[in-house]
């Protein structure tokens, strides 16, 4: 079986009520691109990889389902749940396109929009990701901590990662062999996509509200993920904890000299314990939260120095006639 032109790779976690309807899209998506292939060529296809990040619905067997019905289709099964940044990583490492598109499969993005990203493709960019400009349904919390988190990444860090834009991007194969030649564990796709350089741009779209199932970044999942972003590429929570400290010695220090002054030259005895509790709580957070910064970076090296697998896949559906 020829190799495809294009790549899609889908990360799924229990999406299964809407799997027919991206589907659906998806099949619509691959005529659409044939008949977009420049005059002159042969008819370019597509593959459509989706991967299954252990999801507890029926996301697993309406994926089997599409794949027996379509050979285009594509399926890795993990043995478990690894995580959103792994599942796109597996996808990748497997793709055979010239270019590799990542896509969410809950339908906010808009797979029609894949079509453009190829267009700017073509034009010469190595990589084209989406911009989003509106973003229907989410809480007012979301749209500001987003933005939040955006920002601060790119004051922290020496990496240029565009604002307000997912994963949903286009990568062409020069790209996507630089990227398979990152192996750290903790991974922040859209970072260390920006960290390779190349021709990038980026194109705007309206982000829709999602239709089906829930999100899955709940509120302790988008901060273990900034954690991630900001740590893999920046050292400033460290240089912080330093300032930090610098700062509680200081004020510890002005402290120590004005207990020094009232009690030798005011004539006025400290009664103190408040002052004292104060003292003690300041300087036991400020150590507390370095600890906490230091340890940040010292469990990612644990994790690094295991030099586990990423990610373990049970069996996969449609690779067998695959080209390697």
């Amino acid at each position: 079986m020829p190799r495809p032109q294009h790549s899609v790779v889908i990360p799924v976690y229990n999406e299964g009520d809407g799997i027919p309807s991206l589907v659906t899209r998806l099949e619509l998506l691959a005529r659409n691109i044939r008949e977009d292939t420049p005059k002159g060529r042969e008819p370019e296809t597509v593959e459509m990889i989706f991967v299954n990040d252990g999801s507890r619905d029926r996301s697993g067997e309406a994926l089997d389902a599409a794949a027996a019905q379509n050979p285009t289709f594509k399926v890795i099964h993990f043995s478990r749940n690894f995580g959103h940044q792994l599942a796109i990583t597996a996808g990748i490492e497997l793709a055979q396109g010239q270019t590799v598109t990542v896509i969410d499969a809950d339908l906010q993005d808009p797979p029609e929009l894949i079509r453009d990203l190829i267009s700017k493709w073509r034009q010469g960019f190595d990589v084209v990701y989406a911009v989003r400009r509106t973003r229907v349904g989410e809480t007012r919390f979301k749209l500001w901590s987003a933005k939040l988190f955006y920002r601060l990444l790119r004051k922290l860090t020496d990496v240029d990662v565009p604002l307000d834009t997912g994963d949903f991007r286009l990568m062409d194969r020069k790209v996507v062999d630089s990227f398979l030649k990152l192996r750290e564990r903790h991974r922040f796709v859209r970072g260390m996509v920006a960290w390779l350089g190349f021709r990038q741009t980026g194109i705007l779209y309206d982000r829709a509200e999602r239709e089906f199932c829930e999100t899955h970044y709940p509120f302790k999942k988008m901060l273990k993920f900034a954690f991630d972003g900001i740590t893999s590429f920046s050292t400033v929570p460290l240089r912080l904890a330093t300032y930090l400290g610098l700062t509680s010695a200081s004020v510890a220090v002005i402290i120590g000299i004005w207990t020094l002054y009232t009690k030798f030259y005011s004539g006025e005895a400290i009664q103190g314990w408040t002052s004292v509790m104060l003292v003690i709580l300041f300087l036991g957070g400020m150590q507390l939260l370095t600890l906490g910064i230091f340890g940040e970076y010292l469990g990612r090296v644990y994790d690094e120095g295991k030099a586990r697998p990423l990610f373990l896949i049970a069996r996969t559906v449609g690779f067998h006639d695959q080209n390697k």
